[in-house]
């Protein structure tokens, strides 16, 4: 009985320590330190974007942006240092998904708050609020917003909010839906599309970039209110709240408006100093 014992006992061990390895692993590690406020930096998983620039944009091993910097603060208030992050490629379809299997522990990537998807997931925040805008090409001038898009072909991503909007608002137009931002603005470039759709932090983003200074332009006419939250699993409130108490920190602080301005005013972009920084949601 003593060595059956032993075996089980053995056995149980083993078991255990297989289980635990499991959990450092990339799909699943850091979900836990996350609920718990951080404390442990074996690698806190956040999803952004990986193609737009002053938002989300990675080249080589570096990440940049206003979501990435506002990930940083709150990450390393939760107790996660910026170099204990994983950072996680979030396409706007997937984002639901990446939160609700445990891939991400987070997600700062254009990320707005809409009844639909809070069915789904949690919101913190909002820690910034944008609009739904048009990019065109410069020589364009017969596109001067929504109402002129009837019959014209144009881009938006996959489940994002810009392409439901402009299903409701403008049922004429010829609605192209790529995966990736960066692959609207190559057609756009190309003449495959007259227009791309997003909110307008990104276009101005992409305008901004030196290969297309002076072919592209924001048409500037906003049709809609985007508000960025930071996703996590549903029903986490006790994450939300950790989240929205390091939110608020980095906007007394005045580290909120320092990444706005190194991270947008190099488009040219001007902040609606009316919604912004935005009053944060009650979490659930």
């Amino acid at each position: 009985m003593k060595v059956r014992q032993f075996s089980a006992i053995a056995a149980a061990s083993v078991l255990a320590l297989g289980l635990t390895a499991c959990g450092d692993s990339a799909s699943d590690g850091g979900g836990d330190s996350a609920s718990g406020g951080g404390g442990d930096s074996s690698g806190l998983k956040i999803g952004i974007k990986f193609d737009q620039p002053g938002l989300g944009l990675k080249e080589g091993n570096d990440y940049t942006g206003l979501d990435v910097d506002v990930a940083k603060y709150v990450a390393k208030e939760l107790g996660t240092e910026e170099g204990d992050i994983q950072w996680v490629q979030a396409p706007s379809a997937q984002r639901e998904t990446l939160i609700s299997t445990g891939q991400v522990d987070m997600i700062f990537a254009t990320y707005s708050i809409t009844d639909k998807r809070k069915a789904t997931v949690s919101f913190a925040g909002p820690y910034f609020i944008a609009g739904q805008d048009l990019l065109v090409r410069a020589d364009d001038s017969s596109i001067t917003g929504p109402d002129s898009l009837n019959g014209k072909k144009l881009c938006s991503v996959t489940g994002s909010t810009s392409a439901e909007n402009v299903k409701k608002e403008v049922p004429g137009v010829q609605l192209q839906e790529f995966g990736t931002y960066s692959e609207c603005v190559a057609a756009l470039v190309s003449g495959g599309i007259d227009a791309l759709t997003t909110d307008n932090t990104i276009l101005a983003g992409y305008a901004a970039q030196d290969q297309y200074k002076g072919k592209l332009k924001v048409v500037g006419n906003t049709f809609s209110e985007e508000r960025y939250g930071v996703g996590i699993k549903k029903g986490d409130t006790a994450l939300c709240e950790k989240i929205n108490t390091a939110l608020t920190k980095m906007v007394d602080s005045g580290d909120w408006q320092k990444a706005v301005d190194d991270n947008l005013g190099p488009a040219g972009f001007k902040v609606d100093t009316s919604k912004n920084p935005p009053k944060f949601d009650t979490c659930p």
